[in-house]
């Protein structure tokens, strides 16, 4: 008895067309993703984190250029909750006249 299986055969041949984002869309996505590291932030129960403030952690560390994208991704899937709160005490004693 032979069973027929739906299963396709992995095709060999690679994809030749690449489709690059544009620079506002690569803004959009970073964005997207700061926001959804606040919100995780917020579900630990840090309520007033917000996406500009962990782009701000985030990007901090890149003062010599922007690295490659899959490094800025993990960088900001990656912040721990310590982290950005080490970084969000050290700033608020940088800039004491915001209160």
């Amino acid at each position: 008895m032979v069973r027929q299986t739906s299963l396709k055969p992995v095709s060999r041949q690679r994809k030749t067309s690449v489709e690059l984002l544009s620079e506002s869309e690569l803004m959009q996505c970073i964005e997207d993703l700061c926001n959804s590291k606040a919100e995780e932030f917020r579900l630990y129960g840090y309520e007033n984190v917000t996406g500009e403030q962990v782009w701000a952690c985030v990007s901090e560390s890149y003062r010599r250029g922007w690295p490659r994208l899959n490094r800025l991704v993990n960088d900001i899937l990656s912040l721990k909750a310590t982290r950005f709160m080490n970084w969000l005490m050290v700033s608020v004693y940088k800039s004491p006249g915001d209160q």
